[in-house]
């Protein structure tokens, strides 16, 4: 099982050549004790100085009238409006200017001309900004005339007010058209709300005149993301809460086996998920496949396939997981009818050719990724002929392509695991080690909750886990008895890992913290454990 000295089929078993193949200051000043008639303990405390009043937090860089300000916006905009109103009475602070809090007014009480006027008072220096913010504005009166019936008017504005400021002549040309050629239904759907204006005109103007609106949402949205992005073990959907720090631990990591699957008669080659992930397909040098279905008492099998005359190196599910495609080495490509009997829809077996060792294709069905040279992946856009290539320095075994379709894992002969972004020109972003990988090919995969993690078998019978961002490993998990050929991660549960072995089996792996015995122990070649490997 996995001996250097068997006799193994070509794409399992080929022998690949190595040839071949700072800190922050805290913006706090000190005071000098004040000498005379005080004590020691009056003399060792510092007074707070002008600079520490203007500021808030132990670390002295957040502006204190900038954060009332964000937070009386908060309450406005959340309805509490007399807190908000209180909160600028208390502090002293005012949420807008005198001149901003006229023009907001002015713009939802349709006041146009005044609006236009005060815009140019609120000490705006940038006039790109002034005129796009003034075509806004004009534009909505032009529209509001219209829907009112009022055309002469509205061309009025068009001619004179609009067309002097706006500097894109396509935009005057659409304008015009509503007039020369109008449709009453757009007409009124181009009426935008006078408090939608508002917020159009805050994305203008800078946040220093006026705070954009969810401002606090958005730092406390950005403060979660950038602690979950930074948490090594995050693999939760639970919400987060503000009340502490994020920080996961790594009992949300699938480390331990809890169903093991035994049916295949020979070693197991590949495994992979549905889309869905409500199935597992597992291929085996027995030249079958079995269909497992997931349930809550554990995987079972579904249909086992057979027709191939040689084994069977890899599967793919078909979009909508009712059909699946498995590959013979050497053989043919047959195709099933797994939502029903199981039974074989069509096989194709062509002449010999260039042999591809991997291929897949994007969601959208315009790009065709295949190993086109020992060293290098074609990336070939099927509508405009464009091709695009991953170059590497070492030989490639395998890839596999993020569920986004924008990212390609990659894996070498050299025991490394490159991650690559493929959008625009492909850049690699991110590499792996620690896995064993000297005969055989051996797979990884994207899995977890947003992809976040890189798992992979490896011939020293184990499974490593790496996090994505980082690159560092964080779970190693022995259990198998021979060479780990492919790993696969449920889509649809971040909790669920399998992986193929020599050893003949597929393990399961969940999370630690479960403690679920399944029932019927023994039934369909299926061994269950609880936490034992």
């Amino acid at each position: 099982m996995g001996g250097v000295d068997d006799e193994e089929p070509a794409l399992k078993r080929m022998k690949l050549s190595s040839n071949g193949l700072v800190g922050l200051s805290n913006g706090s000043s000190s005071v000098e004790p004040v000498r005379g008639g005080l004590s020691s303990d009056s003399m060792a405390r510092t007074l707070p100085s002008k600079e520490d009043e203007q500021v808030v937090g132990s670390k002295g860089v957040i502006k204190r009238d900038e954060f009332v300000r964000i937070i009386a916006k908060a309450l406005y905009s959340l309805g509490y409006r007399k807190s908000g109103e209180r909160l600028e009475e208390e502090s002293g602070i005012a949420l807008h200017s005198p001149g901003v809090n006229l023009f907001t007014q002015q713009v939802l009480d349709g006041n146009w001309d005044e609006s236009v006027a005060t815009l140019r008072k609120i000490g705006l220096t940038d006039e790109t900004v002034v005129r796009s913010a003034s075509c806004l504005i004009l534009e909505q009166k032009f529209f509001e005339l219209l829907n009112r019936e009022k055309v002469m008017e509205a061309l009025k504005t068009l001619r004179e007010e609009i067309t002097p400021l706006c500097n894109y002549s396509s935009r005057i040309r659409d304008l015009s058209s509503c007039i020369v050629a109008p449709s009453p239904k757009q007409d009124v759907l181009k009426v935008r709300s006078r408090s939608k204006l508002l917020e159009e005109l805050q994305k203008l103007l800078p946040p220093t005149v006026m705070i954009p609106e969810k401002r606090l949402e958005h730092l406390v949205e950005q403060a979660l993301i950038l602690q979950q992005e930074a948490c090594p073990f995050h693999n939760s959907m639970d919400m987060m809460s503000l009340y502490s720090d994020h920080n996961c631990g790594k009992d949300l990591i699938p480390s331990k086996t809890v169903q093991i699957l035994e049916k295949h008669d020979g070693e197991v080659w590949f495994v992979q998920f549905s889309h869905n992930g409500k199935y597992l397909a597992s291929a085996s040098n027995d030249q079958t496949t079995i269909i497992w279905e997931v349930g809550v008492n554990g995987l079972s099998i579904k249909h086992r396939l057979s027709g191939h005359q040689k084994p069977i190196h890899s599967v793919s599910w078909s979009p909508n997981d009712e059909e699946l495609l498995t590959c013979g080495v050497e053989e043919c490509v047959r195709r099933w009818d797994v939502s029903t009997d199981g039974k074989e829809v069509e096989s194709w077996k062509g002449q010999k050719s260039l042999k591809i060792s991997d291929l897949d294709i994007t969601d959208d069905e315009e790009v065709i990724l295949s190993i086109c040279k020992p060293n290098t992946v074609l990336l070939f856009n099927r509508e405009t002929k464009v091709e695009r290539f991953i170059e590497e320095s070492q030989p490639l075994t395998s890839f596999s392509l993020s569920k986004d379709n924008k990212f390609l894992l990659v894996d070498l002969l050299n025991q490394e695991i490159h991650l690559w972004n493929i959008e625009g020109d492909p850049m690699l972003v991110g590499k792996y080690k620690g896995h064993q990988r000297a005969r055989y090919i051996i797979r990884s995969c994207f899995g977890g909750l947003k992809q976040a993690f890189i798992a992979s078998g490896s011939e020293d019978s184990q499974v490593y886990i790496w996090h994505r961002s980082s690159g560092e490993p964080i779970e190693i998990l022995p259990g198998h008895s021979g060479s780990v050929n492919c790993v696969s991660w449920n889509p649809a549960n971040p909790h669920m890992l399998a992986s193929a072995s020599d050893d003949r089996t597929i393990r399961i792996w969940g999370l630690n913290s479960l403690n679920k015995k399944y029932q019927n122990g023994q039934s369909n070649g299926i061994h269950y454990c609880n936490g034992g490997t």
